[in-house]
């Protein structure tokens, strides 16, 4: 340790001593003064500190340095002849310069502490709590308000780690994350519920700790859970009705438009400022308004068509009334676009179509018919549905075939699983093979990605129905005698066999063996199919069941048409039973529609005068050799004209020259008739 003399004990001899004094490697060991009421020798003697007048008695061997700050440079000059060279001496220039630093010392010290003893009183004087820590997560402020709300003494909580003193706190959390949090809802170890603001401490871009704020909410709580469960609803329900695909509208109980949202506007055109604020008949632009009703009647109202906005939207709505506390408070009204109702509409009678396609629809009980012909047929289809073989319905066009296939695989053990239309002849033969066999992924132009199942497989464990069966090409026929085969196929495009468990039930109207022999269809492929072949018989054979059809399909069609058709005549069994019905059932049918259509919607039987007029193929021919004989070079037209003459006068005859009826039955407007009567010379 150095030591030191300070020869002149005034202002600037004092603030060196004290300045010395504080210094660890530097031992004050004498002052010197002439007067020995300076201020320093009296603060030397305080300290313990030699003092003395003659600075002369200093020995060399014991002093380092000599500060000497008289300011007369005669002691100066003496000191520097007198101290040996081995000894510093410190003029008083430098003793002034630490007088004037130890002031400013002293003047900032108090500056400082008077800084901080403000700071010290904001911080007390707040009502928040305010807890700040260091980058080590030390505490640094623990205010009078953090004392009063934690319980815990700010003398015993600064400095020491913050998760000793409160381990809840989440000031750590925000020194990590840099993320202040705000508000944040917190309970102390006292159990005093806090709501709190943690901020970080950012300088220079780095953390240097935290601040957390907070204020003792434990007797607001319960209240403010009160509140915010209110806002939560309001928010919930604002948020149902904001996102809701329904337009909806509110007023209030005078009929003033409180609320509506975006799915309103986009329905009616109308901005929330043209509905805001103003009467609830301002959307209206056909009807009345119905929240006005509601108001007035306080029931609710629904499916009520009305015509809002500027564009005359056609919607139905659904009006209730806001009861709260008994009184009507509003009411709240939902609007449907029409519109939107009828694509959904259409879009469910797809899907039904899309199931139907995957289902049979008919049993055997749905199969009219007593005579002896149909009794067999239906017999054997009965017995083919318990067995796995492949069945081949045969008959002519309006038989009943596809009928037949419902209710064979309703019959069979596979009703449980798909049972696949496929009409042979309604698809081209590149598009048929994709449907039937489905396709690889990038197989073709357009193919979807990821490929398609086809129909076969949809079937698998059902049925597939084709219909149609004698227009396959021959190579669809190829292909198919494959797949009944070796009960597998192969997608379009693909080389990996697919195994399928299906039972096909064919149906035709072709002579098939008549293809055989003309080398149309292939003969191997007949015998595949016609393990069970089932002949349906065509209703001329089987006339015996016409009154039956007859009745089924009237009742049938009442359901479509909107009719209360209880019956039909002997007259109009006589005429219907004298035709040849060369389409079938499907044509008989066909008949009793447009018949159906054309009586007055009162009536309860078909009569006579209510069919169309029916022409067999001997009738026809006989008026087209009527009007050739004799007239070999007459020309086309001629013949037409001759042909619509003689069927204007039958249809005549048969309604006793009743014209609107005759126009009617022939499809045509009662101008067009007297038209052609006028042409024809028809009297």
């Amino acid at each position: 340790m150095k030591r030191a003399v300070i020869i002149g004990a005034g202002q600037g001899g004092t603030a060196l001593f004290r300045l010395l004094m504080n210094m660890e490697h530097i031992q004050v060991i004498a002052v010197y003064d002439i007067l020995s009421s300076a201020p320093g020798i009296v603060e030397a003697e305080k300290h313990h500190v030699k003092i003395g007048s003659d600075w002369r008695e200093i020995r060399n061997d014991q002093v380092d340095f000599i500060f000497e700050s008289t300011g007369n440079p005669d002691v100066l000059t003496e000191l520097r002849k007198t101290i040996q060279p081995n000894t510093m001496i410190v003029p008083s220039q430098l003793a002034r310069l630490f007088y004037s630093l130890m002031k400013e010392k002293d003047q900032l010290i108090v500056r400082l502490n008077e800084q901080m003893s403000i700071q010290e009183t904001i911080l007390n004087s707040t009502h928040d709590g305010m807890i700040a820590i260091n980058s080590h997560e030390q505490i640094l402020i623990f205010n009078e308000a953090a004392e009063r709300i934690s319980g815990i003494q700010a003398q015993s909580a600064i400095g020491r780690p913050l998760r000793e003193v409160m381990k809840s706190s989440g000031l750590p959390r925000v020194m990590r994350t840099q993320q202040a949090e705000h508000n944040r809802k917190q309970q102390l170890q006292n159990g005093t519920i806090v709501i709190t603001t943690r901020v970080p401490m950012i300088e220079e871009g780095r953390c240097i700790g935290a601040l957390a704020v907070f204020k003792d909410i434990t007797d607001m709580v319960e209240m403010a859970d009160q509140v915010t469960n209110l806002k939560n609803v309001q928010t919930m329900l604002e948020a149902i009705i904001q996102s809701s695909d329904d337009a909806i509208s509110v007023v209030d109980e005078n009929g003033i438009g409180l609320m509506i949202n975006p799915a309103y506007t986009r329905l009616t055109g109308l901005l929330p400022e043209e509905v805001i604020g103003h009467p609830a008949t301002a959307d209206i632009s056909e009807g009345e308004s119905m929240h006005l009703q509601v108001l007035e009647t306080g029931k609710a109202v629904r499916g009520v068509s009305l015509k809002v906005g500027p564009n005359k939207k056609d919607v139905i709505v659904n009006v209730a009334p806001i009861i709260v506390d008994g009184q009507k408070r509003g009411s709240v009204g939902v609007i449907h676009d029409v519109s939107e109702l009828n694509s959904l509409h259409g879009q469910l009678e797809k899907a039904k179509k899309r199931i139907q396609t995957l289902e049979a629809k008919y049993s055997f009980d749905e199969i009219i018919g007593t005579s002896e012909e149909m009794r067999v047929a239906i017999e054997q289809a009965k017995l083919a549905a318990q067995t796995p073989a492949t069945i081949l319905l045969r008959g002519e066009s309006g038989t009943g075939k596809e009928l037949f296939a419902h209710a064979i695989h309703n019959e069979s053990q596979r009703k449980h699983h798909s049972f696949v239309r496929v009409n042979c002849a309604a698809l081209s033969e590149q598009l048929l093979e994709s449907e039937l066999f489905g396709y690889e992924e990038g197989a073709f132009t357009g193919a979807k990605r990821g490929g398609k199942r086809g129909l076969f497989e949809e079937a698998d464990n059902g049925s597939i129905f084709l219909d149609e069966l004698g227009e396959l090409s021959s190579t669809m026929q190829a292909k198919l005698l494959r797949v009944l085969q070796e009960q597998e196929i192969i997608r379009v495009g693909g080389t990996k066999p697919i195994s399928i468990n299906v039972r096909v039930i064919a149906a035709t109207n072709v002579n098939l063996e008549k293809a055989i022999a003309e080398n149309r269809f292939r003969e191997d492929l007949y015998y595949r199919l016609s393990k069970f072949p089932i002949s349906i018989p065509p209703l001329r054979e089987r006339m015996n069941d016409l009154e039956l059809l007859a009745m089924h399909l009237l009742n049938k069609l009442n359901k479509d048409y909107g009719r209360y058709v209880q019956a039909i005549s002997h007259e109009a069994l006589e005429y219907l039973s004298g035709y040849q019905w060369p389409g079938n059932v499907r044509e008989l049918e066909n008949v009793l529609a447009r018949t159906m259509i054309y009586m007055e919607s009162a009536s309860r039987r078909v009569e006579l005068q209510h069919l169309p007029p029916l022409f067999s193929n001997v009738q026809t021919d006989t008026v087209i050799q009527k009007s050739t004989i004799g007239e070999k070079e007459e020309k086309l037209q001629e013949l037409l004209n001759n042909f619509e003459k003689s069927v204007i006068v039958n249809a005549l005859e048969r309604y006793q020259g009743n014209r609107t009826n005759a126009a009617k039955a022939l499809g045509i407007s009662i101008r067009s008739l007297y038209y052609k009567m006028e042409k024809y010379e028809i009297a």
